[in-house]
């Protein structure tokens, strides 16, 4: 069903509807939240306070403002900052987050290459993990989470132009931490 009728039903309190716009928008809120916290309960928890909030509150949704999306992801980055002022946050290592739902590895694959390949990403994630929560989110909502500078803007709340400052700063320190990987790992400018 199309999610602008979703909305339209569970904001009338159509329960089939609120359970088909939470079954569909939560994976790609829990990989958001688990992006930005690295603990798999505490993004479960702001997952299910996110969703519960703006399930209560689709009629305060405006389309003509944002995307559906942008909206659900603007919640969850409110909430996990809340959390992360809540409590302190252990760093999360890439090879744990990389174990939830991976694939099995492909047999013919080059094994050096895939060994290369999941030391690279493991520095880079341990290297997202150094940046500051606010660079960090927008490194999340653009390289997991695919959205563009004006959407990132939105949903963290700042000038589009602040958020591309935060990307480029993002880069940069990444840069310098993974100097050895720099030749290998270097994400083009984004213009939104």
């Amino acid at each position: 069903m199309d999610e602008t009728d979703l909305i339209a039903r569970a904001v009338q309190g159509d329960e089939e509807a609120l359970a088909a716009l939470y079954n569909r928008h939560a994976p790609a809120l829990y990989r958001l939240a688990y992006g930005l916290l690295g603990d798999a309960e505490d993004a479960e928890e702001v997952v299910q306070d996110a969703l519960a909030y703006a399930l209560r509150r689709l009629d305060h949704y405006d389309p003509t403002r944002s995307a559906f999306t942008t909206w659900l992801h603007t919640i969850t980055v409110s909430r996990c900052r809340n959390k992360r002022r809540r409590c302190w946050l252990p760093s999360l290592r890439l090879a744990d987050w990389l174990e939830r739902g991976r694939d099995l590895p492909d047999p013919d694959a080059d094994l050096e290459a895939v060994v290369v390949a999941d030391e690279e990403a493991r520095q880079v994630w341990e290297a997202v993990q150094q940046l500051s929560p606010v660079v960090r989110e927008v490194v999340v909502l653009r390289y997991w989470g695919g959205h563009t500078i004006p959407e990132i803007a939105r949903i963290v709340g700042c000038p589009p132009a602040t958020a591309q400052s935060r990307l480029r700063l993002a880069h940069e320190q990444l840069r310098r931490h993974l100097h050895p990987l720099s030749t290998s790992w270097s994400p083009a400018e984004e213009a939104g």
